[in-house]
């Protein structure tokens, strides 16, 4: 059972390090200074940040030994969240694109 446990979450690691990079590449599309690294080619890990305006910033980190989302504003640190609370805020950001896709598909406005 433990096997398969441990299976399903690096399974879950690599999918989340795969979404971020997609995200990554959207959010650059968009004019947004973005990135998404990784350690080597295991897709274990990984290291994402955009900048959606002025000053505001997101980092969000994704390894075997956890999960954090910090926003900060002006080098403040605004808001830290981990595991659950910290993916569901990636989910907030990628409806935020979604509805900008929806409602202007050239406009950056949402997420300044």
């Amino acid at each position: 059972m433990f096997l398969r446990l441990a299976d399903q979450h690096r399974q879950f690691v690599r999918d989340l390090v795969m979404s971020l990079q997609a995200l990554a590449i959207v959010l650059e599309q968009r004019g947004h200074l973005a990135s998404c690294y990784t350690c080597g080619d295991q897709m274990n890990s990984a290291s994402f940040m955009a900048s959606l305006g002025e000053g505001h910033l997101i980092r969000f980190l994704v390894s075997d030994y956890g999960i954090t989302w910090t926003e900060m504003r002006d080098d403040r640190e605004l808001m830290k969240l981990e595991g659950a609370e910290a993916i569901a805020q990636l989910e907030e950001l990628a409806t935020l694109l979604r509805q900008e896709t929806l409602s202007a598909p050239k406009s950056n406005s949402v997420l300044a």
